[in-house]
Order: structure tokens, then sequence, then C-alpha cells
């Protein structure tokens, strides 16, 4: 192609981006990404969605990664992000603090049809602990305080079956390692006795299941599940919704809806690194499938 072709196709490629800029009412896209996994990790599993988006918005689209999961939440109550994939519980403190910052469009359905995972209790197969019972004046870690299964749901359940929280009353100590491979990591390590993760609880332990925390950590090489064994798991939790801007044009909205929505079959891969592992599909969601889950957010406030 000649440098006069070369320069007439850039500027019709420009003058396209712009007119669906344009059209969008929008110049760019920001899309969060929650811990659990360290910043270069998450980055690198979004990029296909980045670039898909940026292909079907026409602007650029930009993905941050913060250190933890107030990060996220804040960018969206800030109206400084516009998508998000979050944990029912950070879905919860956002609709609490401000219903109008975001709206549930979509989640992730698993493998056989279902909704929901499990928050998943673990230590090391060479410790003798083999339940909670046996974690009495032991270290016991969790991830991030706005985790749904990495706090809010054990930090329910398990004091209703007997075992007080309290630092040093049944637990020698309660820790934050700050997300779920942080968690998955000091327990393999023995810098903690035990922890919570998340997992769909589908498949093999050996793989850590087909989609979660384990799957994600196990795909990078960062632990053998063989080396860990479970100890106690949680009531199924609804799967957490990927949200928008509310305040986003509804174009731009149907747009990106269609295109979540149609990852799966378009773009395995790209669906398997978005999603943390093997699913069935991302299917529409809403407001009243967390309602639960809100109020068990504000029990836990008040």
């Amino acid at each position: 192609m000649k440098l006069t072709g070369i320069l007439a196709t850039a500027a019709a490629v420009m003058l396209a981006a712009n007119l669906a800029a344009a059209d969008n009412g929008i110049s760019e896209f920001r899309i969060g990404i929650l811990g659990g996994e360290n910043a270069s990790d998450r980055l690198r599993s979004n990029e296909c969605l980045r670039s898909r988006t940026e292909e079907l918005l026409g602007v650029p689209t930009k993905l941050f990664a913060p250190a933890d999961y107030n990060g996220v939440i804040e960018g969206l109550l800030g109206g400084n992000l516009d998508m998000a994939w979050l944990g029912a519980s950070g879905y919860a403190k956002v609709h609490l603090t401000d219903p109008g910052a975001v709206e549930p469009v979509l989640t992730k359905i698993n493998a056989d049809g279902s909704f929901g995972y499990y928050s998943i209790g673990f230590a090391r197969v060479d410790s003798d602990i083999a339940s909670l019972n046996d974690m009495k004046g032991r270290r016991f870690g969790f991830g991030d305080p706005n985790s749904t299964s990495g706090y809010l749901i054990p930090s329910i359940e398990i004091p209703q079956a007997g075992y007080d929280m309290t630092p040093g009353t049944y637990f020698g100590d309660v820790v934050f390692t700050g997300g779920h491979e942080q968690t998955i990591v000091a327990v393999s390590n023995g810098d903690i006795d035990g922890g919570v993760t998340w997992a769909d609880g589908l498949g093999t332990w050996e793989d850590g299941f087909n989609s979660g925390a384990f799957r994600k950590a196990v795909d990078a090489g960062l632990v053998d599940m063989t080396q860990l064994r479970e100890i106690w798991r949680s009531k199924v939790i609804p799967e957490g919704p990927i949200v928008l801007r509310k305040t986003l044009p509804t174009g731009v909205k149907l747009r990106m809806v269609g295109m979540l929505a149609s990852l799966p079959s378009m773009d395995a891969e790209c669906a398997y690194g978005f999603m943390a592992g093997e699913i069935q599909a991302i299917a529409p969601i809403s407001h009243a499938d967390y309602e639960v889950i809100i109020e068990a957010r504000k029990r836990k406030s008040s």
C-alpha cells in the first residue's frame, strides 16, 4: 500500500472511531478488576476483554486493578469506573452507599447450570487440622473486608456454628491477608494455619474445582491442591454481578451486555480468564437476587 493509501486508511479509522465515540456519548470506557490475584495477572487475564470492548465501543478502554476491593468500589461510587465484576458483598456496599451508582446486569453461570459458589475453609494436609474444631488457638486468615466469600459470609456463618471470631478467643489470631490469592499462598507457605477463599465446588479438588480462586492459583502454578485440604464450607452464595455505571448511555449498556453475554460462545478462552475458570454462560441478573446479601451486610455493619 502506498503512503497516501496508508494515510487515507488511518484517517478513515480515526473518523470511524470518532463517530462511534460520538454515537456512544462517551470518550473512554473504564473497567475495574477486583483483587484476588496480583495486579499483573489480573490485567493479563482481562486484556482480551479490554480489547474487545475497545473494538466494540470505538473508544479507548482501560483496565484498573487497585490493590484492594475498596479501590474498585470507590471507583464505581465516584463515577471513575464504568464496569466491574463485583462480589455480592461489594455490590451491597455500593448499593447501600449510593443506589444510583450502578446496576447489576449479568452474572456467571457455572458449568452445571447453577448460580452460586462457596466460601471454602482450608489448611495444609501435613497439619493436624481437619475441621474448624482443630483451629483452636491457630491463626485464621480472611482475604478482604469487602469480599463476600473471603469475609462477609464466613464472618456470619462461622460464629453461628459456635466459633467466636474475636482474635484470641477461639482462634489464636484472625488476620486479613489482602485477597484470595494471598490467603491461598499464606496457608500453603505455612504463614497462617487456615483460611477461606472461593470456588464453585464443581469438578475436582486437585484441579482447584472448575472455577474460582483455587483454579486461578493452580493455573498460575502457585499451589499444589494435593497439599491442601478442605476444613469448612459455607452455604451456597449467590454469584456476584457484573455491574455497569447507571448513568452510561443506554446504547453503551446494550452493546456491553450483548458482547459479554456472547463471550463464552465467541471466545471461550477470554471468558475463562475473565470469569476465573470454566463456565456455562454469562446470563442476566437483577438487584432482587442480592437482597439477602444486602440485608446481611446491613446487619453486619449495624
